[in-house]
């Protein structure tokens, strides 16, 4: 199956190539004072060339006025129907500080300038220049981590696999970001993984997953909830082998998600909350990679940036189910193993997730996932006290742009959290594979599954020690 973010890439490439303006009058009436250099520089420069430059995920680079002419009317075309920048989030609901969608203030600057020509205007007018990270990062890291080339078949199904490697940190450490740089995004349906303390049982450098019962078109069998069996037979390849072995058991290697690497989601950055990941020295990476074949033979070369504090931040960041000192602020109750969604279903609710709040906490962000039948997701709180209020609405959501939704709520213990994903599995979803058969829940792209990922901040404790000795 082809990875739909390589399918967005070569649609829009396809898109804005028949559509680019070469030459185009001035329409009657415009205002040709409108110039690039004066007044859509800095837009491009604050909302686009984040994604517009090279090395990172837009079909062109939009870095200087000679790239962007060319795409003039396509660019008017994308952000006067709000396409462009990505940005899915309902305004009627919540606050959210990363929010990149274009003030309407922004569009009819990009529209008048287009409509007068695409004018290029004074250079001496041009902000200055935007200092990009170095080296395809999107923020420049204090310390990386490389992994083994990973070499992707053109065809064939490849389960999650995990694999431990050494974290870098040889000391205590607050990281404040974590940036996940694949150089194939075009097989990457995820790339995640935690810190964890090291284990003497866990081996390094060798591949493991469990088998998967599936039929003969690719769809898993099981039934459980689980995108993997607990138990059965471990498959495992030692890096740079081809060779597989097979062993029945349980597998060893535990890799996560809460650092993750999603179509339109390179990094999560904390330092907007004033907050870190405490990292104990001497831990492991755990990583969860899934890659799917596109049709061409290719090998991702897998970095991860970090950048570190130099003393402990005021803020401590807590995933969903709690980090290895603190246990987790909420349980979650939600029917995976129920999701059937009947051929032709346009609007099809799967089962809700019903999220309890066990503690106070600060939420800080969203990151919903699905796959490329989602059609939409809605997080509504219920205060103890009966309140209701809708935290996130997408109605749009979009398999190839999983952004995160930074927000700050406080949210008091005993609060419930309704998460509801909707399903599109009818003709009409452009990235439907096939609206003749059900979908069942399950972990490659072509299965579906509506995870309702969350994070949070807490304070450091005042008899909380800056760096947690190592128990």
């Amino acid at each position: 199956m082809v990875s739909k973010i390589s399918a967005f890439i070569l649609a829009a490439g396809m898109f804005l190539g028949g559509t680019a303006l070469l030459a185009k009058p001035v329409a009657e009436g415009a205002d040709a004072s409108v110039t690039y250099y004066k007044d859509v520089l800095p837009i491009v420069q604050k909302n686009c060339q984040g994604c517009h430059r090279p090395g990172q995920i837009g079909p062109f680079s939009m870095m200087n006025y000679k790239e962007t002419r060319p795409w003039a009317k396509a660019i008017k075309n994308a952000v006067a129907a709000r396409k462009m920048p990505p940005w899915f989030a309902n305004p009627q609901y919540g606050h959210f500080d990363n929010d990149r969608s274009l003030t309407q203030t922004e569009i009819d600057s990009i529209t008048a300038w287009v409509d007068a020509g695409a004018i290029e205007g004074d250079a001496k007018d041009a902000p200055a220049p935007m200092q990009w990270a170095q080296g395809g990062w999107m923020i420049q890291p204090d310390v990386t981590v490389e992994l083994p080339p990973y070499e992707v078949p053109a065809k064939g199904i490849r389960e999650w696999e995990h694999l431990a490697i050494p974290s870098p940190f040889a000391e205590d450490t607050w990281v404040t970001s974590v940036e996940i740089l694949p150089s194939a995004p075009a097989v990457a349906h995820h790339l995640c993984f935690d810190f964890a303390r090291h284990d003497p049982k866990t081996p390094y450098n060798v591949y493991e997953w469990m088998e998967v019962p599936r039929d003969e078109e690719g769809v898993m069998k099981l039934r459980d909830g689980n995108t993997q069996p607990r138990e059965g037979i471990v498959v495992t390849r030692a890096v740079g082998s081809t060779e597989e072995k097979r062993r029945p058991g349980r597998a060893i290697i535990a890799g996560g998600n809460e650092f993750c690497y999603l179509p339109g989601l390179a990094f999560e950055d904390y330092r907007p909350a004033n907050a870190g990941v405490f990292v104990p020295k001497g831990s492991d990476i755990l990583l969860n990679l899934h890659y799917t074949a596109n049709g061409v033979a290719t090998t991702d070369n897998l970095r991860i940036g970090f950048t570190v504090a130099k003393a402990p931040p005021p803020k401590k960041f807590i995933p969903q189910f709690g980090a290895e000192a603190d246990a987790a602020p909420t349980a979650r109750q939600q029917a995976n193993a129920q999701l059937a969604i009947p051929p032709g279903a346009d609007d099809y609710g799967g089962p809700p997730a019903n999220i309890t709040f066990l503690k106070d906490t600060e939420l800080v962000w969203f990151r919903p996932h699905a796959h490329v039948r989602g059609k939409s997701v809605q997080f509504k709180l219920i205060y103890p006290d009966g309140k209701q209020e809708v935290l996130l609405d997408v109605p749009h959501y979009d398999f190839n742009w999983q952004l995160t939704y930074r927000t700050s709520v406080k949210i008091p213990k005993g609060s419930k959290m309704i998460v509801q994903f909707r399903y599109d599995n009818s003709p009409n979803n452009k990235y439907n594979p096939d609206p003749t058969k059900w979908v069942y829940y399950g972990g490659q792209s072509w299965e579906e599954m509506g995870t309702p990922n969350m994070g949070f901040i807490m304070d450091r404790t005042a008899n909380e020690q800056d760096f947690v000795k190592e128990q």
